[in-house]
């Protein structure tokens, strides 16, 4: 990577971070407005609507990466365009193709941020804000930690470490005490709701006594509970939420179980996709910048970026609706919309080269 392509490349991570550092305060500011409805139901009140709003935001933040992409490569790269740089550039021999290899250079990098926010720092941050706030608002002897979801049903403590959408738990340790004694202890590699009532699966049980500890274990077993699915629905985080692992392990489990998986796997390549999508936004900002060179405004490209980013959302989500309507291949659902707007930014290019 020579100086030039360096250049280029902090242009476009420049031009993304400021788009970032104006979209999150403005999503922020229409999720709190959205969440005041709510403040004041049972125990949720104000601070817990900014916490639930500024762990929801890494989830917006990763939805929105590759419109702020584009709108910042415009930014960016349109600073270059308006002092003469780009022309410059084209004039000291340089081609299109380099000035865009220097650019995806920069989106290599944003990529990389993105995967990042959306697999390490979203799902979780997520989860726990829907549980923090769903719980504040239930009323129910319930808390989430680090630790997964805890809850006290008289003198029985339960901890779950995870939950999973379609009111599946996993990792479920169980214990029931008498004052400060520890009578049994319970783990659980998972839990399903089934005919109106819990099922343990995969089960190992310490019963504790004077005269020692005793250990049983089960296949399944029957698990009378406060925790409610419809509690848990709400909890659990959308599948657009999800990690792609935490994806892909649910379709499996729904392809056990005979259900229907669509959404899932519409949602699992559109994650696969994401570190391309933002790569071609980067792509199509260059057409749109080339096409105007000086002679138009940051303002008019920004708006520009703007459009094509709202024609985008359109296009992929009407992809993702036909997909599920019509039971089309979900990695077709995923992969067609960028490659629409990459070949039309292709055909521009040849017209500006």
């Amino acid at each position: 990577m020579n100086r030039l392509d360096r250049y280029l490349g902090r242009a476009v991570i420049a031009g993304t971070l400021v788009t970032l550092a104006v979209l999150l305060p403005l999503l922020g500011f229409f999720l709190l407005a959205d969440e005041a409805s709510d403040i004041g139901t049972e125990q949720y009140g104000f601070l817990d609507a900014l916490w639930f709003v500024a762990l929801s935001l890494p989830r917006y933040a990763y939805q929105v990466f590759p419109i702020a992409t584009l709108i910042g490569a415009l930014v960016g790269l349109g600073q270059l365009a308006s002092s003469s740089e780009l022309v410059a550039m084209r004039a000291a021999g340089v081609s299109i193709a380099r000035i865009v290899l220097g650019a995806m250079l920069g989106g290599v990098l944003l990529a990389a941020a993105a995967i990042v926010v959306g697999e390490g720092i979203a799902p979780p941050a997520e989860q726990r804000a829907l549980a923090l706030r769903q719980l504040a608002q239930s009323g129910d002897d319930m808390s989430m930690t680090a630790a997964g979801l805890w809850a006290r049903d008289g003198d029985t403590f339960v901890n779950i470490r995870e939950l999973k959408p379609g009111a599946v738990l996993r990792d479920i340790y169980i214990y029931r005490v008498r004052g400060t004694a520890l009578l049994a202890a319970t783990h659980a590699r998972s839990a399903v709701y089934r005919d109106g009532g819990w099922v343990l699966q995969d089960i190992e049980r310490s019963l504790i006594t004077d005269q020692g500890v005793t250990v049983e274990r089960m296949d399944e077993a029957g698990w009378s509970s406060l925790l409610r699915p419809s509690l848990l629905k709400v909890i659990v985080v959308e599948p657009q939420a999800l990690s792609v692992w935490g994806l892909y392990r649910y379709i499996r489990y729904l392809g056990r179980s005979g259900q229907d998986a669509g959404r899932y796997e519409v949602a699992l390549w559109g994650k696969l996709v994401q570190p391309l999508l933002i790569l071609a936004m980067i792509f199509v900002a260059i057409p749109v910048l080339l096409g105007s060179a000086r002679t138009t405004g940051t303002g008019i490209k920004v708006f520009a970026g703007i459009v094509i980013g709202i024609a985008f959302y359109l296009v992929s989500r009407s992809f993702t609706f036909l997909s599920l309507l019509f039971g089309l291949n979900p990695a077709l659902a995923a992969l067609a919309p960028p490659f629409l707007f990459v070949g039309a930014a292709l055909l521009v290019l040849r017209r500006v080269g």
